[in-house]
C-alpha cells in the first residue's frame, strides 16, 4: 500500500512539474541577414510584397525604435547572444582570417564563457536549438573556435562560418557551393524545415530556437539558373527582389506549420534583423541615412516584430519604446520566468513589458563602435560613411570619433533622416553626450589575443 501511495505521489508531482514545463512559452528569434529598415511592407516597403511578415505584424506588435548591437554581422550577433556591447567580447567586425581578424583588432571567436541566452534558458528546463548562420567563430583559417554546443544549444544546423558546419550546407570549402545538397535558394526553407521538426521532437517541453537564416544576404541566388551563371548578376535588384519575396513565403511556412503542431498559441516569435542594408538601391533603408557599415541609423535601426497570440494584443504600433538587441537576453529570460541572481551582469535591460505590448518612454542610453581604424573599416564610401563612435540618449543621437573629432549631432525627434547636424546650435548637449561616449568607448577592454 505504501509502495503504491509512493508510485501515487512520484507521478502527481511529475505531473505537475511536466505541466508547468509546458506552460512557458516557445520562444523562436528569427535574425534576418542584411534586411534593411523598410524592406517590409508593415515598414513602409512598396517594392517587395511581404504579406506574411506584415501578418506576422498584424497579429502581433511592431516596433520603430528597436537598434542592433552593430552595423555588421559578427558582432551584431554577439550583442544578441551575450546582451552585452561586442567589444566587450572583443568583436568589432565580420569574424574572417586570423589576419583579418588580427587587423580589425579583434578576437578569433566569441569566447564560450561569454553569457549566453540559450544557455541561461537551457539551465531553466528549455531546449535549444540553433538552425542557420553563426558566424562567431569558425571557418576559413579558423580551426579551434568552440562548439556551438559550448554555448548552451543541443540541437544545431549551420552554414560554412562555424566551427562544425552542416554537411549538407558546406560540400566545398567556401560559404556556398553549386554542389551543395541544399541549394543557395533552398537554405531557409531547410532552416524552417529543422525548426519545426526540433519543436516537433520537444512538444510538451518549452523551447528556445535561434533561426537565423543567411537570407537576404547577398548572393541573391533565386534559382539555378542564377546559380548557372554565379557569381555574375550576383547582386541585380531584380534577384534581391525574388529572394525576399520567397524568403516571406518561408516565414508564412513557419507560422502555418506552428499552427499544425498546435504551438502557435504558446510561442513568442521575434523577428528582426542583424544590421542594415547592403546594397539599398536608394529605397531599402527607408527615410534613413546611412547601410550596413554605417552608425547612422540605416545601419543599426533595424524591424522588430513581436507575435505571441493571447498575450501580444494583435495590430499594435510601439513607437515610444527604445530598445536594443542587449536587451534580447535579460528580455527573453524574464519570459521563460528567469530572473534575480541567476542572470548574469549584462548591458542590456529587462523589456518584457514593452515586448508584450505595454510602450515605455523611459530614457534610454545606446552605445555603439564601428570603425577601429581606416584600413579595415574604410565602407561605406561617401556620405553613408559615419564617425567611428555613437551615443543615442533621449531624442538626441551623437556621432564622433575615438579621438574626439567630427562630432555630429542629431534631434531624431525632428530629424529622423539625420540631415542636419546641430552640435554647434546645442554645444552644450553636443559637448555633454562625446565625453559620455568617449568615457564608455575607454572602459571597452583592451583586445585580448
Amino acid at each position: 500500500m505504501k509502495i503504491r501511495q509512493v508510485i501515487i505521489t512520484a507521478w502527481l508531482c511529475l505531473t505537475v512539474l511536466t505541466a508547468g514545463a509546458q506552460q512557458k512559452p516557445n520562444i523562436i528569434l528569427i535574425l534576418t541577414d542584411d534586411m534593411g529598415s523598410a524592406d517590409v511592407g508593415c515598414y513602409g516597403g512598396k517594392v517587395v510584397p511581404t504579406p506574411h511578415l506584415d501578418r506576422m505584424a498584424a497579429e502581433g506588435i511592431r516596433f520603430t525604435q528597436y537598434y542592433s548591437a552593430s552595423p555588421i554581422c559578427s558582432p551584431s550577433r554577439a550583442g544578441i547572444l551575450t546582451g552585452s556591447h561586442p567589444a566587450r567580447w572583443n568583436l568589432t567586425s565580420y569574424l574572417q582570417t586570423r589576419k583579418g581578424n588580427a587587423e580589425c583588432e579583434q578576437a578569433d571567436f566569441l569566447q564560450a564563457q561569454a553569457p549566453s541566452v540559450a544557455r541561461l534558458l537551457k539551465s531553466a528546463g528549455y531546449r535549444t536549438g540553433h538552425f542557420g548562420k553563426w558566424h562567431l567563430g569558425g571557418g576559413r583559417d579558423v580551426k579551434n573556435a568552440p562548439s556551438i554546443r559550448e554555448y548552451g544549444f543541443d540541437e544545431y544546423s549551420s552554414t560554412w562560418e562555424s566551427p562544425d558546419p552542416d554537411p549538407l550546407l558546406t560540400s566545398g570549402n567556401w560559404i556556398w557551393s553549386k554542389t551543395d545538397s541544399i541549394k543557395r535558394w533552398d537554405r531557409t526553407g531547410y532552416f524552417v524545415d529543422r525548426t519545426l521538426a526540433f519543436l516537433a521532437a520537444n512538444k510538451g517541453t518549452p523551447c528556445f530556437v535561434n533561426l537565423w537564416p543567411d537570407d537576404v544576404h547577398t548572393p541573391w541566388v533565386p534559382g539555378e539558373a542564377e546559380m548557372n551563371t554565379m557569381p555574375k548578376g550576383a547582386e541585380s535588384r531584380r534577384q534581391f527582389e525574388e529572394v525576399l519575396a520567397s524568403y516571406d513565403k518561408q516565414i508564412g511556412r513557419l507560422l502555418e506549420g506552428l499552427k499544425k503542431l498546435g504551438l502557435d498559441q504558446n510561442t513568442l516569435i521575434v523577428f528582426t534583423s542583424d544590421n542594415g542594408a547592403l546594397p539599398t538601391f536608394g529605397f531599402r533603408s527607408g527615410e534613413f541615412r546611412g547601410t550596413k557599415l554605417s552608425l547612422y541609423e540605416g545601419g543599426i535601426r533595424m524591424p522588430l516584430i513581436a507575435r505571441f497570440p493571447g498575450r501580444i494584443r494583435p495590430g499594435k504600433v510601439d513607437s515610444v519604446s527604445v530598445l536594443s538587441a542587449t536587451d534580447l537576453l535579460p528580455t527573453f529570460c524574464r519570459v521563460a520566468g528567469i530572473a534575480g541572481k541567476a542572470l548574469p551582469e549584462t548591458d542590456g535591460m529587462n523589456r518584457a513589458d514593452v515586448l508584450l505590448g505595454k510602450p515605455s518612454a523611459q530614457r534610454r542610453t545606446l552605445f555603439w563602435e564601428y570603425g577601429r581604424n581606416q584600413t579595415s573599416f574604410h565602407y561605406p564610401r561617401g556620405r553613408d560613411r559615419s564617425p567611428s563612435l555613437a551615443v543615442r540618449d533621449g531624442k538626441w543621437k551623437l556621432l564622433a570619433n575615438a579621438d574626439g573629432s567630427t562630432a555630429e549631432l542629431y534631434d531624431l525627434e525632428n530629424d529622423p533622416s539625420e540631415n542636419s547636424n546641430v552640435a554647434i546650435q546645442y554645444a552644450d548637449i553636443s559637448a555633454r553626450l562625446k565625453e559620455k561616449l568617449l568615457s564608455w568607448y575607454r572602459s571597452l577592454p583592451p583586445l585580448k589575443k
